[in-house]
């Protein structure tokens, strides 16, 4: 009996914190970050073109500050660590061709890092 009662109270705890709450009201994104990691000059070129930040940029309303991070991860150097080195461009959807331009300075840079190592 002893144990029936703790199976039901276990049960009653679990179903009452169960149940689901409902919130009203509209989101609204106030900045978007995107961060992309890369081992390599063809991974660079293959993840991300500069059309697909302009469609995302699209999506994103006027007014919102947008951030762009790309990071290289490089070989091991003779201490056993890798070595990285990364990008980021921050600005703000009311001016997405000068973003776009940086972006695709980042993505030129990133891929001239891979091919000078």
């Amino acid at each position: 009996m002893k144990n029936l009662t703790t199976i039901l109270m276990l049960l009653i705890a679990i179903v009452s914190f169960g149940q689901t709450t409902t919130l009203s009201g509209d989101a609204k994104i106030e900045s978007m970050s995107i961060h992309v990691e890369v081992d390599s000059a063809e991974e660079v070129a293959s993840t991300f073109q500069t059309e697909d930040i302009e469609s995302i940029l699209d999506d994103v309303e006027l007014g919102e500050e947008v951030s762009f991070k790309i990071t290289c991860n490089g070989k091991s150097m003779s201490n056993g660590v890798k070595s990285h080195m990364s990008y980021a461009v921050k600005g703000n959807s009311n001016d997405k061709k000068d973003f776009i331009k940086s972006v695709k300075k980042m993505r030129k840079a990133a891929i001239n890092y891979y091919n000078k190592e």
